[in-house]
């Protein structure tokens, strides 16, 4: 069994910054690419940022130069910094991840965090 667990959420002011983590835990053996989702009410859910697990990063239009998505192998973990915030970066956050597990190691299977809220408001 294969865990998510996103933290880091919250209420901010425009321009502020927020750092969201999400930390993958279970029977691990290998995790691929890693992503932040956000979905807004109302909307359907878009890809905010990807890594691989060699490093390369993917970013959406709208958070180029603001987001930063990192992540830490060691500790089955991946970040996501988010400075500059708008208005319109109100959302539920979610962690996603290709995993391979120590009992299906092949092919990897994707898993999900149970979101967490960011909300930017003056």
């Amino acid at each position: 069994q294969v865990q998510l667990v996103e933290s880091g959420g919250g209420l901010v002011q425009p321009g502020g910054s927020l750092r969201l983590s999400c930390a993958a835990s279970g029977s691990i053996f290998r995790i691929y690419a890693m992503a932040w989702y956000r979905q807004a009410p109302g909307k359907q859910r878009e890809l905010v940022a990807s890594i691989t697990n060699t490093g390369s990063t993917n970013y959406a239009d709208s958070v180029k130069g603001r987001f930063t998505i990192s992540r830490d192998n060691a500790k089955n973990t991946v970040y996501l910094q988010m400075n500059s915030l708008k208005p319109e970066d109100t959302a539920v956050y979610y962690c996603n991840a290709a995993i391979a597990t120590m009992r299906t190691p092949i092919p990897p299977d994707e898993y999900w965090g149970q979101g967490t809220q960011v909300t930017v408001s003056s």
